[in-house]
């Protein structure tokens, strides 16, 4: 934080320069803070931001290197926001180490034997705040570089649409395979958690 007092030794413009950033930053985050529980506005405004994005790709004819970034990244960014934060197949490797160590899983753990006799609530490894930040931010980052001729590299971009869709069935192959063998959904989509045996 930055004090409002005057700084010995630092020159004025440097200093007006400080407090005009700090009160950017300020009215930047009270924005945020509004904007956090309008989830379906949120979203809709980053669709927004992106449908301008893309349809300044395809009139503009270039700028596809920055197009196909851009979509790796918002891929890398569903993927942490479909996995738990907590990774199952670690937890069944360090389950499995323990074993090999000595003892059998009953002895060495105090908790309930089996892993189904127990709650617990899915929480993500990338939360859908952080999601939809950095997904508008990176839209909105590509968009203003698609401003600068620099960054039209000319590149073939059939080849760059058929290695981003092999990618993404790939991985989405590999996360729904993961999803399947540790029984976990990563929406509710409004289900009502049912606790116990419905009578």
């Amino acid at each position: 934080m930055m004090n409002s007092e005057p700084s010995e030794g630092v020159p004025a413009p440097v200093q007006a320069a400080q407090q005009y950033i700090h009160k950017a930053q300020r009215l930047y985050q009270s924005y945020l803070d509004r904007a956090t529980p309008h989830v379906m506005y949120r979203w809709l405004g980053t669709l927004g931001v992106t449908i301008l994005f893309e349809l300044r790709i395809v009139f503009a004819q270039g700028w596809y290197i920055i197009c196909y970034a851009h979509a790796i990244y918002i891929l890398n960014l569903l993927l942490a926001f479909l996995q738990p934060k907590f990774d199952p197949s670690i937890q069944d490797d360090l389950l499995a180490d323990e074993i090999e160590e000595g003892g059998s899983e009953e002895q060495r753990s105090p908790l309930p034997s089996s892993r189904d006799d127990e709650f617990r609530p899915f929480v993500r490894r990338l939360p859908e705040w952080q999601f939809w930040l950095s997904t508008t931010r990176a839209t909105v980052i590509s968009l203003v570089l698609t401003f600068f001729t620099v960054m039209d590299v000319p590149v073939y971009w059939p080849i760059l649409v058929l290695y981003f869709c092999v990618l993404f069935v790939l991985t989405m192959r590999r996360q729904l395979q993961h999803m399947i063998k540790y029984r976990y959904v990563p929406f509710d989509w409004g289900r009502k958690a049912q606790y116990g045996n419905r009578r």
